[in-house]
């Protein structure tokens, strides 16, 4: 592996992570922005913008995109989080060239009126759809309660009224602000020439104008605040619950990463043997969001009407006994083995790769191999894992629950 960069004078980044060994090669332009950077006049934006770039630039019609993608037999795809919206495709190494001009392109798109009017509707059904999807909604209201006034509390899809009111002109404005070269990196991974994607992408991209793109990164503790919403139309109940934890760049990360494997794997963890294996809920798992500035451990549990009390004595029992009864070194190792085969396993491929140098990239400005990864991981104690639970005790949580009763 040999890591490559370059920053033009507009401010874009590339990275590359050259792996002449692969079979294939995968390109990701990160933009760092997402639904924290959004106003409530304009929520959902970062995600309908998303929808648009597909739809075409001034000289390619959205048929053209999609023929154009299945021409180069890419998988491409595109998401967008709180905090970013990401934008990749992997190749055969031989028509990376061709992938990386198409999504040049594809960055400063036409936003046509006529498209915006048809892909406000498509995303209003998106909206309606996840609203029947209770897991879902309760996670969304579940990060709403948590977060308050706080703009990692902001929905990535926006609400009905927000993104029926929104305009084509705000949304113009949105992306002018945003998608600056200087908000914006370019990785590539794989098998792959630098040199030459670096000119090509220099070549495309190097009229693009810089622009402030700033975001508000302060720590936030949560509101440790508990609701409940009845819906008689359900037969479980569907319980989120969000506590705070280290953000992106604290190195505990990888500490924060494991405690959520040891409490709420889908295997072999202490949400799985004290309330799945025991039949008390049919789903029980925790994950860890680390983000800019701010972290959050999600919890989430499914039990039917009866079980839902009974569920929640128990994660609350596991919960205060995290700091009596202290994580045994083969409940570390073994999440350990869980997380460094996952690594392993994702970065294999360039597809998987690329997502990694990114990401990377874009909280901490800096490369880290894949070896560097599995040492960090390798290298978390005990203490580590203690001393995260004492600074943040996953019992202060806040609680968005909504069921049958």
């Amino acid at each position: 592996m040999e890591f490559k960069h370059k920053k033009l004078e507009n401010g874009l980044n590339i990275i590359g992570e050259v792996n002449k060994a692969a079979q294939s090669a995968a390109v990701g332009f990160f933009v760092r922005t997402g639904a924290r950077d959004e106003t409530d006049e304009i929520s959902g934006v970062s995600h309908f913008l998303e929808h648009m770039l597909f739809k075409g630039t001034d000289k390619l019609a959205a048929h053209e995109v999609n023929s154009g993608f299945d021409d180069l037999g890419a998988q491409y795809n595109a998401h967008t989080t709180e905090e970013n919206t990401v934008y990749y495709s992997a190749t055969l190494p031989e028509r990376l060239c061709e992938a990386v001009t198409l999504w040049c392109q594809l960055m400063r798109p036409a936003l046509r009126n006529s498209d915006f009017n048809m892909e406000k509707n498509v995303i209003l059904e998106e909206i309606a759809m996840y609203k029947d999807m209770p897991e879902f909604d309760a996670q969304e209201s579940c990060r709403a309660l948590h977060f308050g006034n706080h703009p990692c509390g902001k929905s990535v899809l926006g609400s009905v009224e927000s993104i029926t009111s929104l305009t084509s002109k705000q949304m113009r404005e949105y992306f002018e602000s945003r998608y600056a070269p200087n908000n914006i990196t370019a990785a590539i991974a794989g098998n792959f020439d630098f040199e030459k994607i670096c000119g090509q992408i220099e070549n495309l991209c190097r009229s693009w104008k810089p622009r402030q793109a700033e975001r508000k990164t302060e720590f936030f503790a949560g509101t440790a605040k508990r609701e409940h919403q009845k819906r008689k139309n359900l037969n479980c109940q569907h319980i989120w619950l969000a506590s705070p934890t280290v953000a992106y760049q604290d190195e505990m990360v990888y500490a924060a990463t494991l405690l959520a494997k040891i409490i709420g794997d889908s295997t072999g963890s202490r949400f799985f043997w004290e309330l799945v294996d025991s039949a008390i809920a049919e789903t029980a798992s925790m994950h860890c969001e680390a983000m800019d500035g701010v972290g959050v451990f999600y919890s989430y549990i499914r039990a039917d009407r009866q079980n839902g009390p009974k569920a929640m004595e128990v994660v609350e029992k596991i919960f205060r006994s995290l700091q009596k009864e202290k994580i045994s070194a083969d409940e570390l190792q073994k999440a350990k083995n869980k997380v460094l085969s996952a690594i392993t396993i994702k970065n294999e491929i360039p597809m998987g790769r690329l997502l990694e140098l990114g990401i990377n990239w874009v909280y901490l400005g800096q490369y880290r191999p894949i070896e560097d990864e599995i040492q960090r991981i390798k290298n978390v104690t005990l203490a580590d894992i203690q001393n995260l639970i004492e600074r943040f005790p996953p019992a202060d949580f806040t609680q968005f629950a909504v069921g049958p009763q």
